[in-house]
């Protein structure tokens, strides 16, 4: 007899907290079977979370970064030698591919705290030299020497979407903890379950009780109770710009400080000047929306804005793509078109792409759901002739669809991009020199030229990094007579 899917507490103050609220269930996008069964947040439970985190703070920051740094350095061990535990966990409640749930969650998550270990170490007081200053009503004349001396914010609470539940969050949680902060987490409610097994493995790492802990639920009371709460110092916060807008006004009342990714999937500009070698790299880079988790992934440029005399090639190579993905059980399939996360998010991308079909596009591929059952599947998609008034031009799908829209200057194509709301992440394939001068032209959160990548040191947010590290922290002057 097969086991039954385990429950899951609340972790918080280093062991398992039984909810009042009961539990609910975490379905596998591609089978809709139960996967396990996590805790009904209340705001009773983020007080005590958010109270056990005020607790430990003090031991916490005052620990020595080098210490810190060999903590969270276990932390990335034991995630690493776990993963044969936690990757299966993971694809089965996100609905990813294996790879995507071994190498963009799983791996990604240990590499988050293994370069927050070295920003702990990096941590240090910066000195700047001494400085002859004038008399005045406070002092004396003479040399003045100063340091600046990073501090923690206190305690952070981390809020996430479901789309990548480890990842995200430790690129958030990571960081924190290696500039002195507590922390109290709240996952997606879709996909909780990954990140709870974190818990045992950050206290047998060797952080104490309270540092870390996590509370999760199916509605948005735990969200709301923990921006509320007056013990929070800080909220960090990944997902739609509504939600968003929501916590800062909530956050402003008392004064808190707020670190948020709110912006959309992207675009890629595919020059005149684009070379072969470009234009595969370019059709590689939105072909991730079908390949890599459905889509469902920030990096992902779901709009691409083609010079029209490349316009045709560049569709006849996406649809390709799109044709020999394969799709179906991520666990049967290494790589490919998953499911999406629920029904809900499945109907959203075909009502999105319907939309556009009626408002005059064409679908060039991925006109019918695939008939796998069950699960939440939508086929890899291709919106071709789409025009910079239609609703798809300006708002990335969530989903395994990419929008082509051709353009004749580059001036129109800076136009068109910045029609969006907000952008994650945008890239521009052509010849080098000409690609960096419209890269200058966009407003996104980082431009990639001629490649689709990610550089952990420069990522400001949920990279683990060291631009992220100064999000959790504050610099405090300290300055003497030399």
């Amino acid at each position: 007899m097969a086991d039954s899917p385990k429950k899951y507490g609340h972790w918080i103050a280093g062991a398992w907290h039984q909810p009042e609220q009961g539990h609910y269930q975490i379905t596998d996008p591609a089978t809709e079977e139960a996967v396990g069964h996590a805790s009904e947040g209340h705001a009773a439970e983020v007080w005590i979370a958010a109270k056990a985190a005020r607790s430990a703070l003090r031991e916490w920051s005052r620990t020595d970064p080098d210490e810190r740094a060999v903590v969270l350095e276990r932390v990335a061990a034991l995630v690493t030698d776990r993963a044969g535990e936690l990757v299966p966990l993971v694809r089965a409640e996100s609905g990813a591919t294996t790879w995507v749930a071994q190498s963009t969650q799983v791996l990604a998550a240990a590499a988050c705290f293994r370069l927050a270990a070295r920003s702990a170490r990096e941590s240090g007081p910066v000195a700047r030299a001494p400085q002859p200053v004038a008399a005045g009503p406070l002092a004396a004349d003479g040399l003045i020497g100063a340091a600046a001396v990073r501090r923690p914010l206190g305690v952070v609470g981390c809020i996430t979407s479901h789309n990548f539940p480890l990842a995200h969050l430790t690129g958030m949680v990571a960081p924190a903890l290696a500039m002195g902060n507590t922390v109290v987490a709240k996952p997606a409610p879709q996909d909780p379950l990954g990140f709870l097994e974190l818990g045992p493995l950050l206290k047998e790492a060797g952080v104490p009780d309270g540092v870390f802990n996590v509370v999760t639920g199916s509605g948005p009371i735990t969200n709301e109770a923990l921006v509320a709460h007056y013990d929070i110092d800080m909220i960090s916060f990944f997902g739609a710009a509504a939600v968003g807008k929501r916590i800062a006004k909530s956050a402003s009342d008392q004064l808190k400080r707020t670190s948020m990714e709110l912006g959309g999937k992207g675009v890629a500009i595919v020059l005149e000047d684009a070379d072969e070698r470009a234009l595969e790299s370019a059709v590689l880079a939105a072909s991730l929306n079908f390949s890599l988790h459905s889509g469902q992934v920030g990096p992902a440029p779901a709009r691409m804005l083609v010079h029209r005399s490349l316009y045709g090639k560049v569709v006849d190579a996406l649809v390709s793509h799109a044709r020999s993905v394969p799709v179906g059980s991520s666990a049967d399939h290494p790589v490919g078109v998953g499911p999406l996360i629920s029904e809900a998010q499945r109907d959203r991308v075909e009502a999105s792409v319907e939309e556009a079909r009626q408002q005059g596009a064409r679908v060039a591929v991925g006109d019918v759901r695939p008939s796998i059952k069950p699960g939440f599947w939508a086929a890899a998609t291709v919106l071709a002739d789409v025009t910079e008034d239609m609703t798809v031009a300006r708002e990335g799908i969530a989903g395994p669809v990419v929008v082509v829209i051709p353009f004749d200057e580059v001036d129109e194509a800076v136009r068109i991009a910045g029609g969006a709301p907000a952008a994650l992440h945008d890239y521009v394939f052509g010849d080098a020199a000409h690609a960096w001068q419209v890269a200058a032209k966009l407003r996104s959160g980082s431009v990639g030229v001629n490649a689709v990548m990610l550089h952990p040191e420069t990522q400001v947010l949920r990279g683990g990094g060291p631009f992220e590290a100064r999000a959790y922290s504050d610099f405090r002057p300290v300055v003497w007579a030399a």
